[in-house]
């Protein structure tokens, strides 16, 4: 049976666009599972005290221009050609969060299937519940129960949970990924993950 990959996910970052297609392609590779924990990244950088890296980089010369350097060189490897920046990012990402919370584990990965491109290729507006129901439907989900799940106090408080969890295992941001309890941070540790998932 192939290992577990858990993967520590909040639509809100492009890096868990970029992240999600090469291990999806690892994961297949090696026999392997990926598992989505929903997070909410927002609450993972208030208990760290972490902070956006285009926010926390600001002061520092030449930093984020070298960090779009390394993105455009990981597009261009793993061929993410379709990817373009949400006109609204950040945005606030905690109902699709609450989403993924609310459906049954083995359900996440196909909402992350159909989300991510739509959020970080088609510019959705994830502020705008009709285009996201929009979208829902048309994958077949159904977008008002989804939508009425995310105000279900336990999905709400799960979630928190959730945050509180992979914090105070290590995770500090966005996309963290566990492999039998070892910790690879940033989706340039793919290398690493392969040599633990082949191990």
């Amino acid at each position: 049976m192939g290992k577990t990959i858990e993967l520590v996910f909040d639509f809100v970052s492009p890096n868990a666009y970029m992240i999600w297609y090469p291990l999806k392609t690892l994961a297949e590779k090696h026999g392997a599972t990926i598992e989505v924990i929903p997070v909410f990244l927002g609450g993972m950088h208030k208990l760290t005290g972490n902070a956006p890296p285009f926010i926390r980089d600001a002061e520092v010369k030449g930093k984020n221009a070298y960090a779009t350097l390394e993105m455009t060189r990981f597009i261009a490897k793993h061929g993410l050609t379709k990817w373009k920046m949400n006109p609204l990012f950040p945005f606030n990402s905690v109902t699709l969060q609450r989403m993924l919370v609310a459906l049954e584990p083995e359900k996440r990965n196909a909402l992350v299937e159909v989300l991510l491109p739509a959020i970080w290729e088609d510019g959705l507006d994830v502020t705008d519940n009709e285009a996201v129901g929009k979208v829902l439907n048309e994958a077949g989900f159904d977008a008002q129960e989804l939508f009425a799940k995310t105000q279900d106090p336990a999905v709400k408080q799960k979630l928190m949970d959730n945050v509180e969890a992979q914090v105070n295992r290590g995770a500090f941001g966005i996309p963290t990924i566990y492999i039998e309890g070892e910790m690879f941070f940033g989706k340039e540790r793919l290398d690493q993950v392969e040599e633990e998932i082949s191990a």
